[in-house]
């Protein structure tokens, strides 16, 4: 099943989003490999596809998992959670449409 992971930054967020950044790359890159990534990316803190010192509020993951339980446990071991980027994280069942 699909399941959406939405994680929501601390204030002032973006070095340490940066220096995480390659190792939270590097599991997004596996699940694409494995066939189960849907979607990833940031949600930029301003209208703009490069939001520079602004930074991101957060990110959204769209990706398949075996349970709920699984796609806790993947989100909770993110890489971004460790370097305390996000300030929330949720998970929740994802049914696509289109």
């Amino acid at each position: 099943m699909l399941y959406m992971i939405q994680g929501q930054d601390v204030p002032e967020s973006l070095d340490a989003r940066l220096a995480a950044r390659p190792e939270h790359l590097a599991r997004l890159q596996n699940l694409r490999d494995d066939g189960r990534l849907i979607l990833a990316g940031p949600c930029p803190a301003i209208d703009s596809d490069d939001p520079g010192p602004a930074g991101f509020t957060g990110s959204l993951i769209v990706a398949e998992f075996p349970s709920l339980e699984a796609a806790r446990a993947w989100a909770d071991a993110d890489p971004y959670v460790a370097a305390g980027v996000y300030a929330r994280v949720d998970v929740r069942p994802f049914k696509q449409v289109f």
